[in-house]
């Protein structure tokens, strides 16, 4: 069923409804309803004589894979085993809709989910994350996926038991979606991916309001978390073996400034930087309109900072960036990327650009392929531009052909790569620490880490090597990655 909603979006469950009689603190509200899914989830285990399984599939960014790990943690504790596959007990797709592409792959992965429960009535079926927040989309599943049974969004993540508990209370398609809010809450169950690093929200939304982009309609406004209950998860983490941390937000370098006593992002950085036990941080994403020139210096003095920058371009064009609503140009970029390779001259910087903007000339993508020669970017994801409803760029009339679009975007890649190789190559015979992450998939005898600069590196080792930073002799450069040798000190 839907249920009621507010003036403010939210859901009404009513006097005599849902919430009555159920705590109203959130925190341990939602751990009541925790414990009340893990007593359906047994009740159905007995039932069927076996574990009940879920799946968790994750779309898009960090913050999806965040929000996905919450949504782990809150399985595992009421009682579902993970699945390897999506033909389980339980699927949720956080879904992401930042291009057109990641919305079809949900409704593909949908007319599969179809098929299967039709033969596994008592399957359940979630959907949630940035695509949910589109009204158009909430529409189509209610006219053409009735069998989905929970659907919501970005806001209300934290009530995800709730909301699971009242799909298993009643009938039809649940649906909660909320136009934003100014809530944040945190210290739910969380199962992390890794166990020695873990992605920290220390913000939520976006105000920058990029003519191209559905996030701010989707994620709200911005909302940071305060600094003392962000250090308080880290210092959590570290004690719990976690020694790299990567900070979460849609601008970082907007930390703080709505909080009740401001803070900047490099004074939080500063404080992280004291825990004990946390020997990498790292953050995602840098707006190149407001990148201070404290962040620069505390990044240069840092010793656990690492050096690596993701600063999106998006296009190298002044026009163009003007028209995407950027609010910097192509030589304001340019003069920061070189007071921060002044600062930190070994830092790797990687960037988004898009391609085929409405109103792209071929003078405006020469602009962006400069920018590409002078910067030399050690990586980047390039994107053909996806037309997203309700965005101002989806309106504009002078949309580039796709042909053209797709040609530019192979030039452009081409050049991309050309860069990244020298950049690369330059760090072949060195030696480097290394944090191994897993041991790899397609060669058992060899682990797979990262260094500073994100680059992938392949060596010989073991299980035994996972979690732990070890410096490698960089012995082969294979474009993008890395074969290694560890070094014994």
């Amino acid at each position: 069923m839907d249920f009621n909603q507010t003036e403010d979006g939210k859901t009404d469950f009513g006097q005599s409804g849902f919430a009555k009689g159920h705590p109203q603190e959130e925190l341990e509200r939602q751990y009541y309803f925790i414990e009340t899914c893990r007593q359906y989830v047994e009740a159905e285990r007995k039932r069927l004589g076996r574990p009940l399984t879920a799946k968790v599939v994750t779309f898009g960014c960090q913050m999806n894979a965040r929000d996905s790990e919450k949504l782990s943690g809150i399985l595992a504790a009421i009682g579902y085993e993970k699945a390897d596959s999506e033909e389980a007990d339980f699927v949720i797709y956080n879904t992401c809709t930042v291009r057109e592409n990641a919305n079809n792959k949900v409704w593909g992965r949908l007319g599969y989910l179809n098929t299967y429960k039709k033969h596994h009535p008592h399957m359940k079926i979630a959907l949630c994350g940035c695509m949910m927040q589109e009204p158009e989309v909430i529409a189509k599943l209610k006219k053409s996926y009735r069998f989905v049974d929970l659907v919501f969004g970005t806001h209300n993540i934290y009530k995800f038991a709730e909301l699971l508990c009242r799909s298993f209370e009643e009938k039809g398609m649940a649906i909660d979606i909320w136009e934003d809010t100014d809530k944040i809450v945190e210290d739910l169950p969380v199962e992390r991916k890794y166990p020695f690093k873990s992605g920290v929200n220390i913000m939520f939304g976006c105000n920058n309001f990029c003519s191209y982009c559905i996030v701010p309609y989707v994620r709200g406004r911005e909302r940071s978390r305060k600094p003392e209950d962000i250090i308080k998860e880290i210092k959590k983490l570290a004690s719990d073996g976690v020694v790299e941390v990567m900070l979460l937000g849609q601008n970082v370098n907007s930390y703080g400034k709505n909080l009740e006593n401001p803070i900047t992002f490099a004074e939080l950085l500063q404080e992280v930087e004291q825990i004990e036990g946390i020997a990498r941080i790292r953050f995602m994403t840098s707006h190149p309109k407001d990148l201070s020139d404290d962040l620069i210096a505390v990044m240069a003095a840092s010793k656990k900072i690492c050096s690596h920058l993701h600063l999106p371009l998006q296009s190298g064009s002044s026009r163009i960036l003007k028209e995407m609503n950027r609010r910097y140009g192509k030589e304001q970029y340019l003069n920061l990327v070189q007071k921060i390779r002044t600062a930190i001259p070994e830092i790797a910087l990687t960037t988004d650009i898009i391609v085929g903007y409405p109103g792209e000339t071929e003078e405006d993508f020469q602009e962006t392929l400069d920018v590409v020669k002078q910067v030399g970017y050690d990586s980047a994801f390039t994107f053909l531009y996806s037309k997203r409803t309700g965005t101002p760029a989806a309106a504009k009339e002078d949309q580039v052909p796709e042909g053209i679009a797709k040609e530019r975007f192979n030039r452009l890649l081409e050049e991309v790569q050309r860069q990244a190789a020298k950049r690369a190559n330059a760090w072949t015979g060195r030696v480097v620490p290394v944090l191994i992450e897993e041991v790899n998939e397609q060669d058992g005898s060899l682990v797979t880490g990262r260094m500073e600069n994100n680059f992938t590196v392949h060596l010989p080792g073991g299980e035994d090597m996972v979690g732990k930073i070890v410096d490698v002799a960089l012995k082969e450069c294979k474009g993008f990655y890395f074969y290694g040798e560890a070094v014994s000190t």
